[in-house]
């Protein structure tokens, strides 16, 4: 499975991670400078659901802001009765 929201398809993006030394100018100082720059990758807030997709209970990944906006149905808990009291009763 890929890191991705089978909602929005959201994926991973790119970024920059910015060392700095330093006191900012408004702080006092003369200025931050730049000691280096490494790439970093920001992953989404993905969350493993039981959803219902097309009548059917899966588990799908989807990200923090698709169930916020209610964009997944979740399915209702099973009601587990084991087989012993059905068949007393």
């Amino acid at each position: 499975m890929s890191r991705m929201c089978q909602i929005c398809h959201k994926k991973p993006l790119m970024g920059n991670q910015i060392a700095r030394r330093g006191i900012s100018k408004k702080a006092g100082g003369i200025g931050l400078k730049t000691t280096g720059i490494n790439r970093r990758r920001f992953l989404p807030n993905l969350q493993t659901v039981r959803a219902v997709t097309n009548g059917t209970v899966r588990r799908i990944r989807v990200c923090a802001k698709c169930l916020k906006a209610g964009k997944v149905i979740k399915a209702s808990p099973r009601n587990y009765v084991p087989a012993s009291k059905t068949a007393a009763s």
